[in-house]
């Protein structure tokens, strides 16, 4: 994703516009001094905050307003109006709030306003005893972002955070994108900086596996044969990348990508590699296609399917995505899958031989689910859980790629792995392991880069009996609709941002 123009442009908003310049439900992106902020009206109220969103510096003046939140173009984050809070993932940074001061026919944008330390507001409606320690087990999306939210919220007990990595929690899409490509350093990639934890009295305890959960003692068994008590539990334990048991499947050139190791990994072997075999033409698998295209090494991508995602985004941007990648000279060899692997070539079951210098498995992933199952909670493709993303054991939450939970848009439960679902998920679990009842109704929401181009996708449909198609797939400004029996299940869209934050509105107020 680039990088939107945080420089300072539009009027000068501490001269002052005319009120009447700037009508209900609209925006107006200017400066105070050096500094980009964005203006914004509901009723006669007017707010101003930083005009440039937290998470990777999408232009909010080109995003959504929605009562009193701004949501961002690129990736759905949301602000509040009122206090800058980024209200809801994947930005977990407040952005700048501004006093506004209207005189007379005009009005100004003065001074920064103080906010909060963390950026959030203290919730209010929870009656409930804040538990006195709270044990989040995984430290990837969903339990950074619920250890996060504690801390906002002003909880003051005791977070342990076990990992079983041996890095601090990191911004994993980046790992497949940008970071991969070298067009990102590293420093972009943690989500917090290592004194986060210290600072706001986070236990992170990296290199920590987890054997076992005891939900009627309250306890937690680690691999060292230590235990530890918890008053509220949020298991995270996310997914695992799948393997090939082809023979050399386990050989040191191939690896798979789930981790900030499995990235330092494949860029190390990308350092000196000509030719690469990416197995499986999933997200992840053609995000490092194009990563490693964008280091000048050869691709070839070997795929069981006829169309690249065609299952998830229907033949229209299944054709699109792979005449993308063709223009950008990967090599597909689809239908196909490979049938042993040895330290130069892959052998593929078609006949075919290929060299490859680096090999990465994109075969998609597994939930673990392990720890929840010997546990005794409720289990159906994943952890069940109720709309609060409580499991089957009271005190005990989970979230993330385990969870299967009650999905109010479809009226089925579901199971995704899109990482700002898991973080809203962790968000959401951290509030109601505070007493404060939040249903978890967020539509599922991902993106995808490939090149210059991001494609965006709201909802969730498993199958459709209609793709509705505005705009022109092929010059890159499209907006598809995934209907089934009439209703809009998803709505995928090249360049068509606004468009996706109104689909995604109109889903969240069908499922009310």
């Amino acid at each position: 994703m680039g990088t939107a123009q945080s420089d300072a442009t539009g009027p000068d908003l501490a001269q002052g516009i005319a009120v009447d310049d700037l009508r209900d439900g609209q925006m107006l992106a200017g400066h105070v001094g050096e500094e980009a902020v964005l203006l914004a009206r509901r009723g006669d109220e007017f707010f101003a905050i930083g005009a440039v969103c937290s998470h990777y510096n999408g232009p909010l003046g080109e995003g959504l307003l929605v009562d009193d939140t701004v949501r961002c173009p690129w990736h759905h984050a949301c602000f509040s109006l009122r206090t800058g809070e980024a209200v809801r993932a994947p930005a977990l940074s407040p952005v700048a709030c501004w006093s506004v001061e209207q005189r007379g026919s005009k009005v100004h944008v003065r001074g920064r306003r103080q906010t909060p330390p963390g950026g959030g507001t203290r919730r209010a409606g929870s009656a409930v005893r804040p538990p006195d320690r709270i044990v989040i087990v995984g430290a990837g999306a969903a339990g950074f972002a619920a250890a996060e939210m504690l801390r906002r919220e002003r909880y003051a007990g005791s977070i342990v955070m076990l990992s079983q990595e041996d890095a601090p929690p990191v911004d994993r899409p980046n790992l497949s994108k940008d970071y991969l490509a070298g067009s990102a350093p590293e420093d972009w990639v943690p989500l917090r900086a290592d004194r986060f934890y210290a600072d706001n009295a986070i236990e992170l305890r990296l290199n920590q596996p987890v054997t076992g959960i005891d939900v009627k003692a309250r306890t937690i068994a680690l691999s060292n044969g230590e235990t530890i008590g918890f008053d509220r539990l949020l298991i995270a334990t996310g997914a695992e990348p799948n393997r090939l048991t082809i023979p050399g499947a386990q050989l040191p050139h191939v690896s798979t990508l789930r981790s900030l190791a499995d990235c330092r990994a494949i860029i190390e072997r990308a350092q000196t590699a000509r030719r690469a075999v990416v197995v499986g033409a999933s997200f992840i698998g053609l995000e490092v296609a194009a990563a490693l295209r964008n280091r000048s090494i050869e691709v070839h991508v070997v795929a069981p399917e006829s169309h690249p995602m065609e299952r998830i985004l229907g033949p229209q941007l299944a054709v699109f995505i792979r005449t993308l990648h063709e223009e950008h000279g990967v090599i597909f060899h689809l239908q196909n899958t490979p049938s042993a692997i040895d330290p130069a070539q892959v052998h593929l079951k078609g006949g075919a031989t290929l060299d490859a210098d680096l090999v990465v498995l994109g075969v998609g992933v597994r939930p673990r689910t392990q720890l929840a199952e010997d546990a005794g909670l409720a289990t159906d493709r994943g952890v069940v859980v109720d709309d609060r993303l409580e499991t089957s054991a009271p005190g005990v939450f989970a979230a993330g790629d385990i969870v299967r939970w009650p999905d109010p848009h479809t009226g089925e439960r579901i199971r995704v792995e899109h990482w700002v679902v898991a973080q809203r998920q962790g968000q959401t679990a951290a509030l109601n392991m505070l007493g404060y009842e939040q249903r978890f109704d967020a539509v599922p929401f991902f993106w995808s880069q490939h090149y210059d181009v991001p494609i965006n996708y709201v909802g969730h449909a498993e199958g459709w009996d209609e793709i509705g198609v505005e705009g022109e797939v092929a010059a890159r400004d499209c907006l598809l609709r995934y209907r089934r029996g009439g209703r809009v299940l998803a709505v995928a869209s090249i360049y068509r941002d606004l468009d996706s934050l109104k689909a995604e509105l109109d889903m969240e107020r069908q499922s009310d």
